[in-house]
């Protein structure tokens, strides 16, 4: 069996502020379909991966978790005759981990599901592994019980357990992952994390079926990147907390700007290669400008580019004499950014060869030399693109003010990065509710026997009376990468839950472009105030959620009713006319279909 580690503080009682003891104290609401102890579950159709184009691979990599079937949880009185009632509810034991980088909300995973454990038998444990996956390798437990939870619910940070190497990938880590089990006699295993995280999960899931193993392996959506996002997966938790912080920090740095009125701030947000959270943050505070990764991509643009459309944007401002102004970029643009990017990946590969930062640039190639010296000195031992953004706008800016080009004040610029300030916030009330909610679901994902599921809630723009919960299997969220190797592209590398890029035909960009004028130009800062727990603002939710329509597990269900009218209505018997119109529709609808669903059809792209 496993063992505490003694010297820790984990699980150990936190010192509540006052307003800490008032959260403690709310409990989230649960949606209809998980209210009480019984519960109903509806299997639809075996789940193929959107990625079509990689669905051989992906089935061939996990031929005992791929083309699992979706769940979708109901309530009792749900008048659904397929659907299967849940009534056998034995004592369980199910360990759950931390993975990944902290994110806001992830408490009330755990608090959820010890409480869905706990209403359907008292008997059962939950057993927490200390320090991550690590913890995980090493059997160092921690039993979760309502008194160690009482001072972490609706609480920022994953101290409760910690976290560190945060993955479960090489066979000695997947052995280990499963000896743990084993010992510990887990009919379970909850992982909280994002996108890395939940391909261990599955990986983890597969291997285990493999081998027989008993333990089932379940993945919660849980990283403040935002960047777990699919068909299934509306948004993770966390990514509101966070948006909602930074969003707060910029407005105070907007309205600092619009009072001194000398001053440019580079603000750069976490987030990793997708742009999410810097999207989010410009929609709710309205800087003058954010630069997204995927933008920069998507139309090739060089640094120089980039600074060239942020100089031209000062010149423009200067010209209404405003000498200030706010610009927003993501923590990953420099990977958008191919010249940066190769120069990095040059660096890494001689820093693991031991070549000193002062030895760089005589090993590495000719145009990666040039590039590295002319980048600033204080760069070149880690390229912050805030820094790097901010010094070249300012070369430029004083290079047109000596040409007479430009008219404006003496270019100013302060450089922030808003990263760690947020991980540990205290979540939004639609965290805590959204976690809440998903670690019930992780029971009944395990009560029903499924393995290899990740826990969805969706239709979350909604109040939480109608949020739909289900699973679906990891492997049907799942993609193979393709780098362009010649004319073709070929295959390489091994299917994984890939980041979500921000969609540039989606609505939340839409909205974005629609009002990138009048944010440049206008000063129409917007300042959303502190993170509030009720009252105005207590009930908000992402702008990035809100104005998408993403009920794909509910769409799901309607076409299901739809087939199942059309079979009720074109029985032996029914006329020659209604025959005929079913038989010319569905030709129509099935070869568009074949059409969409083929490779060509859904453009992979190739890196």
């Amino acid at each position: 069996m496993g063992s505490v580690a003694m010297d820790s503080d984990y699980g150990v009682p936190r010192e509540l502020s006052a307003l800490q003891k008032a959260r403690a104290l709310y409990r989230p609401d649960l949606p209809p379909c998980l209210q009480g102890t019984t519960v109903k579950v509806e299997y639809g159709d075996a789940a193929i991966a959107a990625d079509v184009a990689g669905a051989h691979v992906i089935s061939h990599a996990f031929p005992h978790t791929y083309g699992q079937p979706l769940a979708h949880f109901l309530r009792k009185t749900a008048a659904v005759p397929d659907a299967t009632v849940i009534t056998e509810h034995p004592l369980v034991r199910v360990g759950v981990v931390f993975s990944g980088r902290q994110s806001p909300g992830g408490h009330n995973v755990i608090w959820g599901l010890h409480d869905a454990i706990k209403a359907h038998n008292a008997n059962s444990k939950l057993i927490g592994f200390l320090g991550g996956t690590d913890g995980l390798f090493a059997q160092k437990t921690l039993e979760i019980s309502d008194e160690v939870l009482s001072s972490y619910k609706n609480q920022g940070g994953y101290d409760l357990l910690g976290r560190t190497r945060d993955q479960i990938r090489t066979t000695e880590q997947v052995n280990a992952a499963m000896t743990a089990c084993q010992a510990l006699k887990l009919d379970a295993l909850v992982i909280i994390g994002g996108v890395t995280s939940n391909t261990d999960a599955a990986q983890l899931a597969e291997t285990f079926a493999e081998s027989k193993c008993s333990t089932k392996v379940v993945g919660v959506p849980v990283t403040l990147n935002g960047d777990l996002k699919n068909q299934f997966v509306e948004t993770t938790v966390g990514f509101d907390t966070i948006c909602k912080v930074n969003s707060q920090l910029i407005s105070n740095v907007c309205t600092d700007a619009l009072s001194a009125e000398k001053y440019y701030y580079f603000v750069r947000l976490m987030g990793r290669k997708a742009s999410h959270v810097a999207l989010e943050c410009a929609l709710q505070s309205h800087p003058n400008m954010v630069i997204l990764g995927e933008e920069v991509a998507a139309s090739k643009l060089t640094i120089f580019d980039i600074t060239k459309q942020i100089c031209d944007a000062v010149q423009a401002r200067a010209e209404k004499d405003k000498n200030h102004g706010v610009v927003l970029i993501p923590e990953g643009l420099v990977e958008s950014i191919p010249e940066l990017y190769a120069l990095l990946q040059e660096i890494h590969g001689l820093h693991d060869k031991g070549v000193s930062v002062e030895n760089i640039s005589s090993h590495l190639s000719p145009w990666a030399s040039a590039l590295f010296e002319f980048l600033p000195p204080f760069i070149r031992k880690q390229i912050e693109t805030e820094k790097l953004l901010a010094q070249l706008v300012e070369a430029e800016m004083n290079k047109r003010l000596k040409e007479g080009t430009y008219k404006g004040k003496k270019f100013n610029a302060i450089c922030h990065f808003f990263g760690y300030q947020a991980r540990g916030a205290l979540p939004s009330k639609f965290d805590c509710d959204y976690a809440y909610v998903l670690g019930h679901v992780c029971y009944h994902i395990l009560a029903a026997g499924l393995n290899g599921y990740m826990a969805t809630v969706t239709n979350l723009r909604s109040p939480v009376n109608k949020w739909k919960c289900g699973a679906a299997p990891i492997t049907s969220m799942m993609t193979v990468k393709r780098w362009s190797r010649g004319p073709a592209a070929s295959q390489i590398g091994k299917p994984a839950v890939h980041m979500a890029s921000i969609d540039l035909k989606g609505k939340p960009y839409e909205l974005l472009r629609q009002n990138s004028s009048s944010f440049l130009m206008e000063d129409i800062y917007r300042n959303p105030g502190p993170l509030q727990f009720e009252g105005p603002g207590g009930e908000t939710k992402p702008i990035s959620l809100c104005v998408e329509d993403r009920d794909y597990m509910g769409r799901i269900k309607q076409l299901q009713e739809y087939l199942e009218k059309v079979k009720s209505i074109v029985k032996p018997g029914c006329s020659q006319d209604v025959l005929k119109a079913a038989l010319s529709a569905m030709a129509s609808v099935t070869e568009m279909l074949t059409i969409m669903s083929s490779p060509s059809f859904s453009g992979q792209a190739t890196i």
